[in-house]
């Protein structure tokens, strides 16, 4: 099949934890990350309730000259692929030629701190608005700055596919490495969508979980009868994706392989999905064509789901007609970290590594009465075994009708790392 795309370092910010182990125990425990928002800070009124990172200092990952004007997206992608990095052990110049690392790292942008700068110039006027501003919030500004801080001089981009990005980043990614085109590919996603504005637009749709202010932890019910929306969530995910004989030449071990994906638009709407799931259900065959797999390979399906009711019936739809009535086990994983828009489909990737690695398929929390119109072999009530699981396929579906999935496989590296 050509070269194997291997997954040798994992970064995450999330609402329940600063890293691939803590982020898939709290899944499994069902540790909740979702909250209410301070009663006197800038959300209240907008959010019931909200899935919040933990606070980086900006010194932390940038010199201080340089935050002055920076979005917290920017932080979040720069502290995540860090991490990732440090995972891997790979130091661009020493571990890798600097041409041949790329970096694909998307995002919404900078959106808080444009509207920062948009009251700055209606309160003060022309000169209330920062010189800073553009490299502060644009939407390449992650993969540009992780660039800069790291040292790495080849192929650099952003993917612009919505709560889509975050995966179809990791696809680039794979497509860059089979392509011969580089031999370490960091990608992912961040998104710090939590300030009034978007709260308010997403609030105005209906799109928002509503009347679980006195219950944060039960507000996103993927697939329940009870589900009233998505809930709004920030974090980053960033994985290090290696060409399997470069990763054994350097003595790394990999985690899992990326052995395929797929991509493809309903053409149906800007904002809902197809109701009969047919452009998610072509994407994951295209997936599984990529991969080499037939649908009875796979034996977990990480879910986009979000919790809200046309979403969530249409990729169940999607399933059922890829894999029939008594297709694998899944779970979605939203339930405890909220919807991280383009961050969701790295973090959920990482998930679907370990759940693959472990033997062990988080569960969805929350699903106390499964929607009959959403009928699959839910993962539910807690963990379940998965003793000899092979291959795990993880979607993600945005805006605009981006559909992406992603087929995961055991690691092709000489060494594989401990779980």
């Amino acid at each position: 099949m050509g070269t194997d795309v291997t997954v040798t370092g994992m970064g995450l910010v999330t609402p329940v934890g600063g890293s691939a182990g803590a982020v898939f125990d709290a899944m499994c425990a069902g540790r909740s990350g979702l909250r209410r928002p301070d009663p006197d800070g800038p959300l209240a009124g907008s959010l019931e309730v909200a899935g919040f990172a933990p606070p980086i200092d900006p010194v932390s990952v940038l010199p201080a000259p340089e935050t002055r004007v920076v979005d917290r997206y920017i932080v979040l992608a720069l502290r995540a692929a860090a991490d990732a990095l440090a995972d891997a052990g790979i130091v661009a110049g020493r571990d890798v030629d600097p041409y041949r690392i790329a970096v694909v790292l998307s995002g919404t942008g900078g959106l808080a701190t444009l509207e920062s700068q948009v009251v700055a110039r209606t309160e003060r006027g022309r000169l209330g608005v920062s010189p800073y501003l553009l490299p502060g919030m644009l939407p390449n500004m992650a993969a540009a700055r992780v660039a800069i801080g790291h040292g790495i001089r080849g192929y650099s981009s952003s993917v612009g596919t919505a709560c889509a990005a975050g995966a179809q980043s990791v696809a680039e990614g794979w497509r860059l490495l089979r392509e011969g085109l580089a031999d370490v590919v960091v990608t992912g996603c961040a998104e710090a969508p939590l300030f009034p504005t978007l709260a308010d637009t997403f609030a105005n749709a209906r799109a928002l979980a509503r009347g679980w202010a006195d219950d944060p932890a039960g507000a996103s019910r993927p697939f329940d009868r009870r589900r009233s929306g998505l809930v709004l969530g920030e974090g980053a995910g960033v994985l290090v994706l290696e060409r399997a004989a470069h990763a054994d030449g350097r003595g790394a071990a990999g985690y899992a392989d990326v052995l395929g994906w797929g991509a493809t638009n309903d053409a149906h709407h800007p904002t809902t999905p197809r109701p009969d799931g047919e452009g998610a259900a072509a994407c994951m065959r295209l997936a599984l064509r990529c991969a080499g797999l037939a649908p009875g390979g796979v034996g977990y399906v990480n879910a986009h789901g979000t919790g809200t009711r046309l979403g969530d019936r249409a990729e169940a739809s999607a399933v059922r007609q890829v894999f029939g009535a008594d297709g694998p086990p899944v779970s979605a994983t939203k339930a405890v970290t909220g919807h991280l828009l383009g961050a969701s489909g790295v973090v959920e990737t990482a998930v679907s590594v370990l759940a693959l690695r472990r033997g062990l398929l988080p569960p969805t929390h929350n699903l106390d009465d499964p929607d009959p119109e959403c009928a699959l072999d839910h993962v539910r009530g807690g963990p379940r075994p998965a003793p000899g699981i092979r291959h795990v396929l993880a979607n993600s579906f945005g805006f605009g009708g981006h559909n992406v999935s992603l087929v995961l496989g055991p690691p092709s590296t000489a060494l594989a790392r401990q779980v």
